[in-house]
């Protein structure tokens, strides 16, 4: 038997243990982080939307990863301290994980193993193929930013490429329908 989404044991950046659950009822956008990436100023547009969005119960959740060329090397608290003074960001943080190989983190398991392709996959794809990274399997996660959108009863419907940004209107419009739902 799987563990249902909401129910994945995970830690919080600061070490406490946390899960889905604590956000049952709320749209989530699911991302993996890094912050020494070409994609790290995603940040900025991300903490805007968080802060546009929670009151209508959005949350943006950040998980920071080290599996793409080495771009997330820091501890936790590195990373929080990074994130909090170089982009001033509030949107919960959780430990550092691994989102594909064999030390997959199970959310990213059950995260790709639902929503296996991505809204604007091809473009960015066929980018890194151009600095030599080939993803050999579709459903992995291609790189850092990737994002993952979650209903508020916990189901995944939506997954968007890394460089599907938080003011793209695909990924805008799918958080809507899913806020519009109440």
């Amino acid at each position: 038997m799987t563990l249902a989404l909401q129910d994945i044991p995970l830690k919080e950046i600061d070490g406490k243990d946390s899960s889905l659950a604590n956000y049952r009822g709320k749209v989530l956008l699911v991302v993996n982080v890094a912050s020494k990436c070409g994609l790290t100023p995603q940040y900025t547009a991300l903490e805007s939307l968080y802060q546009d969005k929670r009151a209508e119960g959005f949350e943006v959740l950040g998980f920071p990863a080290n599996n793409f060329k080495g771009q997330e090397p820091g501890s936790d608290s590195e990373i929080a301290s990074f994130c909090s003074t170089s982009y001033d960001v509030h949107f919960p943080l959780f430990s550092k994980i691994s989102v594909l190989g064999e030390d997959q983190h199970p959310l990213y398991a059950a995260l790709t193993a639902t929503q296996p392709v991505a809204t604007g996959d091809g473009p960015f794809r066929e980018r890194l193929k151009g600095y030599g990274v080939h993803a050999e399997n579709q459903a992995d996660v291609l790189w850092n930013f990737e994002k993952f959108l979650i209903s508020r009863d916990g189901e995944v419907v939506g997954r968007f490429a890394p460089d599907v940004t938080a003011d793209d209107p695909r990924l805008l419009e799918s958080i809507e329908a899913e806020l519009a739902k109440g």
